[in-house]
């Protein structure tokens, strides 16, 4: 195929700007996709995506289109807007060499819109941006188009218009992705250079491999070699995303397509690797940068003969999710289960229901942690994930947690309400930028333990639903950060041990023990809870005994029958409380755990 008639291109947007909306558009237009056969969201294959209106996992699909004699073809992949997917995104990215940016008119720019923009600028891609949503009542191309060129610096004339419910400037936009976008780089006399961006699990043929070819040209039924696994192996056959599978005798310099393996296992064909063939080993492709998990929580299964279930679905999923990180763990009032680390909440959430659906497991699922960097005295260096962990104080030299950088967009006029929320969650201002009269950017610093449970919930709140965030993993900065336990009955409850930082250690002990309080049954005698800082109580509650009317039976008379009765109760409850041990059922555990 010519190179110079190849175009690669993907759409990047904040989440709901229209992205999968218009991928629909240009299915239609360029007659990939017969009209009877058409949906909404076409290129979202996941029941998930459908649901939830949201791209999750990128899709690449290519078209075919004729502008003034010459047929191009077009390789566009869908990319998910949330920032829990950014590295979806980013892996995107380096297939292509040109981004279409979505802005909806009615919305303006929003904090997604820039981090993606950025990650773009970074891979050195074209970017066309367009106004979108320009047909509905609420658009405001004018404000928008001025937001684009302060912001962003584009010129006003590089700014296209499209609606891509009803179609109006999708031809245009079309035209102006082959005029604009360079064609492939890479040479077709070179040794073969493929880059992974993408990799999926067949049952019946094995692993698939999404490859951009980057050199020369690669065939059905020929050796290959993954230069990052040192694995070889063999082409079973090659074709292009159609957006179905489509079989094609080769791939040459500057496709997209795929290649099935001989590989039974994913982690063999690594996202990012380079693929090559046997008789040659050129200089591999720059890959993608080792993704970190940001969000830590720990999947358990409701029946404990669940957990080889647990542990062949994780498995699976981690096939179709690179970004999926887990390991075995155990916690003793719970059982077995596995620690996984995921992206941001989003993708917890996700992840567990997929789990749930795909795999109809039932979860137990314990609140989202984040990891800490330990420095001991001995001049080690420790990672944890949970205060279980944590060693004994006398050889800590110092505790250091992660810390974000926060992107908010706000309308004005709720600009101090979301200054204290990020100040009462520890938040250090860092800038402040008015994108046009009616809407400011805050960039903001805060420890990723605050952002990480409940804050976009309350950020919506305060802003009534019009802010929107994006956030990224800064370091690691120390902090005076320390463990809680908890005492039921002066017992020390591993399970329910917390870290936290200790200028919010009181409130937060406060809370657990509130919630013991309501879940712990009564027994016959007090029972006393503390939440307890090294030898110090910071937090108490009382979990009320029973009392049984030991009077009952007692009428008038002399009252010294009453009291020797109340006082032979009460020396009974003080006995079986010095040798009564507190009854505290699973589903206490696992309500304290549950997010």
């Amino acid at each position: 195929m010519d190179q110079s008639h190849i175009r690669n291109f993907c759409i990047i947007a904040h989440i709901d700007h229209g992205k999968s909306t218009l991928a629909d558009r240009f299915l239609e237009l360029t007659g990939t996709v017969e009209k009877r056969q058409m949906h909404e969201q076409y290129l979202d294959t996941m029941e998930l995506e459908q649901e939830r209106g949201i791209t999750i996992k990128l899709q690449p699909v290519r078209m075919t289109y004729k502008l003034e004699h010459d047929t191009y073809t077009l390789n566009l992949i869908d990319t998910p807007g949330h920032v829990d997917f950014t590295y979806e995104v980013s892996r995107a990215l380096a297939a292509c060499e040109g981004a279409i940016l979505l802005v909806d008119a009615t919305q303006g720019i929003q904090a997604q819109t820039l981090a993606n923009l950025h990650l773009a600028q970074e891979q050195g891609l074209t970017i066309i941006p367009v106004l979108n949503k320009i047909d509905m009542p609420s658009a405001d191309p004018e404000k928008v188009s001025s937001e684009l060129t302060t912001i962003l610096g584009f010129e006003k004339s590089q700014i296209l218009q499209v609606s891509a419910k009803t179609g109006q400037g999708v031809a245009e936009l079309l035209e102006a992705v082959i005029k604009r976008i360079p064609k492939p780089s890479g040479d077709s006399q070179k040794p073969v250079r493929a880059l992974i961006f993408d990799s999926t699990y067949d049952k019946h043929r094995g692993v698939v491999a999404f490859v951009r070819v980057v050199d020369g040209a690669i065939a059905a039924r020929e050796n290959i070699y993954f230069i990052g696994s040192k694995k070889e192996g063999q082409s079973m056959e090659v074709g292009y995303f159609s957006p179905k599978f489509v079989k094609s005798e080769i791939l040459s310099t500057g496709e997209v397509g795929y290649i099935v393996t001989d590989f039974r296992e994913v982690a063999k064909a690594r996202v990012g690797d380079t693929i090559t063939k046997l008789t040659s080993a050129p200089v591999p492709l720059k890959g993608y940068k080792e993704v970190k998990p940001m969000v830590y929580a720990s999947f358990f299964p409701s029946a404990a003969d669940d957990y080889p279930v647990l542990r062949d679905s994780i498995e699976k999923l981690k096939l179709s999710d690179s970004s999926l990180f887990f390991e075995p763990v155990t916690i003793t009032a719970i059982g077995t289960g596995f620690r996984c680390g995921f992206l941001g909440l989003l993708h917890m959430d996700i992840v567990q229901e997929r789990l749930s659906r795909e795999y109809d497991l039932d979860l137990v699922v314990t609140s989202p942690t984040v990891e800490y960097q330990i420095k001991l005295k001995n001049g080690k260096d420790q990672i944890i994930h949970s205060a279980t962990d944590l060693p004994d104080p006398s050889y800590i030299e110092a505790i250091y947690e992660p810390w974000a950088r926060l992107e908010i967009f706000t309308p004005v006029k709720y600009l101090g309400g979301v200054i204290e929320l990020l100040t009462k969650r520890r938040g250090a201002q860092k800038n402040i930028e008015y994108a046009s009269e009616s809407r400011v950017l805050l960039t903001f610093e805060v420890p990723l333990s605050n952002v990480i449970v409940d804050f976009y919930d309350k950020l919506k709140s305060v802003t009534s639903g019009y802010a929107s965030l994006n956030y990224e993993l800064l370091e690691f900065r120390q902090g005076d950060v320390i463990k809680m336990d908890v005492l039921v009955a002066d017992e020390k409850i591993d399970a329910f041990s917390n870290i936290v930082h200790r200028s919010v250690a009181e409130q937060e002990g406060r809370q657990i023990l509130v919630k013991l309080q309501d879940l712990i049954p009564r027994h016959q005698f007090p029972i006393a809870l503390q939440a307890v800082i090294g030898g110090k109580v910071i937090a108490r509650e009382t979990v009320k005994a029973f009392r049984k009317d030991v009077t009952k039976g007692l009428y008038g008379g002399d009252d010294t029958r009453k009291k020797k009765v109340l006082q032979k109760q009460k020396k009974g409850k003080a006995r079986l409380k010095k040798f009564g041990k507190v009854n505290i059922p699973q589903d206490t555990f696992i309500e304290v755990f549950k997010k």
